[in-house]
């Protein structure tokens, strides 16, 4: 089985429609551009072209990562830094990113993630249905002083 190979203005051309339909982190695009095979010199060739041209700018990838998932998947702050961390994005785009997320709205969606949660534990022990709760919420990525204080306030 041969690997197919790409032209530098092939693999530019497709990394433009990749970064096109969804933005991406620089560190996506590189180990795309090694899984097709690129040489390291032909990685920043690329790089520089998508910067450049605008397909890839990691501080609008860190603004609509943290908005889709706060308001997809319901995550708290500490997951999305985690996630962004975890895909090399600099600290201040990680903190302008965070910026994305309206503290009223923040508060508001996770009131309303651990309340329907609790209503989903059917655990008759209260220790245990503190635990599962408190567990969920911080899984998720909610910070821990609210998680506690939502999980004393809602459980006996």
């Amino acid at each position: 089985m041969t690997k197919e190979s790409f032209t530098l203005e092939e693999a530019t051309r497709k990394l433009e429609g990749y970064c096109a339909y969804q933005d991406r982190c620089h560190k996506e695009v590189i180990k795309k551009l090694q899984d097709m095979g690129m040489i390291p010199i032909a990685v920043d060739t690329i790089i520089s072209h998508l910067i450049k041209e605008n397909y890839l700018n990691e501080e609008r990838f860190a603004k609509s990562f943290a908005r889709g998932k706060f308001n997809i998947k319901k995550w708290g702050k500490q997951r999305i830094i985690a996630e962004l961390r975890h895909r090399e994005i600099s600290r201040f785009n990680i903190q302008t990113a965070l910026r994305e997320i309206e503290g009223t709205q923040y508060q508001n969606t996770f009131d309303a993630l651990a309340k329907k949660r609790l209503q989903q534990i059917k655990e008759t022990d209260v220790q245990k249905k503190k635990k599962k709760l408190a567990d969920y919420l911080l899984y998720r990525g909610w910070e821990s002083h609210l998680v506690y204080d939502k999980v004393n306030e809602l459980v006996g």
